[in-house]
């Protein structure tokens, strides 16, 4: 903890402990890859039954109005037992947009699944041609009556193979550029014409995907806020999505590999290896500060926009250098599948190579920079006139 708790912080730690202590399987603690949702079935609903899969939501929505600083306790203590991470779109992402502008039947219809995992979602912003300019995206949602028709490609979507429901931005005006011509859509993946194909990264998983849309024909009650409203509605969804980018339990869980690895294998015991343990784990308190910070202001309405960029720049480069010393104590071992350790194995390669793409997904982290630059520092593009991102 970032500071001596208070008695009831304590309490609260130690419930949330006892807690996980009781009720997450051995199997599921610790492990290097991202697991697919269909082997996190029954631990999602345990979560989202209590309501620690999303605890920052209101109660009213299933949450337990987790404050700023009981959200970190949480992190800190499912990175320390080794809780698997859960597919997050549905819970970080598309839901809060939805509770903020989402009509009464769209929140009826999907929150409850996305917290207990009933329902898992992704998300279709990228596009072969448009990445993180999302203003270049070509996907088209033509309306025809009460229903729209998409037709697009869709690329970078993280466990689509997986999902239940996309959510998408599509193009329904004309001019190319306006951004009163994108709409939020929300998308079944059983609707005919929706084609996931999963995409081979460098960790050697498939997490990331493409999706091929073929005259999808989708409800225009699918569509989040008004038709036009997109930019306003999917830029409200990215800054919640890098703000939720820059938690810490992906560093802290590396810090921890990092500490077994370094015992087992004596770095702890060479000065210049413990120097850069303890570096790590300086940036590791600092990123936790960052992210606390964040959400306090966040929750009491001050946060600016590009406060999100900034975290997700500093929680992606964090966890990275952390894992980046995990290959310095690893040395000889570092491009194994693990140690020579006959009891337990200690990947030191499969978090360090999905690492990578951190700095990437969400909106890469030049961009991010560009953003803090012109909405932070006031800077402009060479040649232009404005400010504006």
């Amino acid at each position: 903890m970032l500071r001596e708790e208070t008695q009831a912080e304590a309490a609260f730690r130690a419930d949330v402990r006892s807690w996980l202590e009781a009720h997450l399987p051995e199997e599921l603690r610790h492990t290097s890859q991202r697991l697919v949702p269909a082997v996190l079935k029954d631990w999602f609903r345990a979560l989202g039954e209590k309501g620690w899969a999303a605890p920052h939501w209101p109660r009213t929505h299933g949450g337990i109005d987790a404050t700023p600083l009981q959200q970190v306790i949480m992190i800190e203590e499912f990175a320390r037992i080794g809780a698997p991470e859960l597919p997050s779109q549905g819970l970080t992402h598309i839901s809060p947009i939805l509770i903020k502008y989402g009509t009464d039947v769209q929140k009826a219809q999907h929150l409850k699944k996305a917290q207990t995992g009933e329902a898992i979602w992704a998300q279709g912003y990228s596009e072969p041609g448009a990445g993180s300019d999302l203003r270049s995206l070509r996907t088209k949602g033509v309306i025809d009556g009460d229903k729209m028709v998409i037709n697009g490609h869709k690329i970078w979507t993280t466990g689509a193979q997986h999902a239940d429901w996309l959510y998408l931005l599509v193009r329904t005006g004309t001019d190319p550029k306006a951004r009163d011509s994108i709409t939020l859509v929300l998308v079944d993946v059983k609707t005919p014409g929706v084609t996931p194909r999963g995409i081979i990264t460098l960790a050697g998983d498939d997490e990331l995907c493409e999706v091929f849309l073929d005259n999808v024909e989708v409800p225009l009650t699918n569509v989040v806020g008004k038709i036009g409203e997109g930019w306003t509605v999917g830029t409200a969804l990215l800054a919640e999505e890098r703000i939720r980018a820059g938690t810490p339990i992906h560093a802290l869980r590396a810090l921890h590999r990092l500490k077994v690895a370094a015992k087992h294998l004596g770095a702890d015991q060479d000065p210049w290896m413990l120097d850069r343990i303890v570096q790590a784990e300086v940036q590791v308190m600092a990123l936790e500060s960052a992210f606390l910070e964040a959400l306090e202001a966040q929750a009491a309405g001050e946060a600016e926009f590009e406060d999100s960029s900034r975290l997700k720049i500093l929680g992606s480069e964090v966890t990275q250098f952390v894992l980046e010393v995990l290959l310095d104590v690893a040395g000889p071992y570092a491009a194994l599948q693990g140690s020579p350790d006959a009891d337990k194995t200690h990947d030191f390669t499969t978090m360090f190579m999905q690492s990578r793409r951190l700095s990437i997904r969400g909106g890469t982290n030049e961009i991010q920079r560009g953003i803090i630059a012109m909405r932070g520092l006031g800077l402009t593009r060479p040649g232009s006139g404005g400010g504006n991102a």
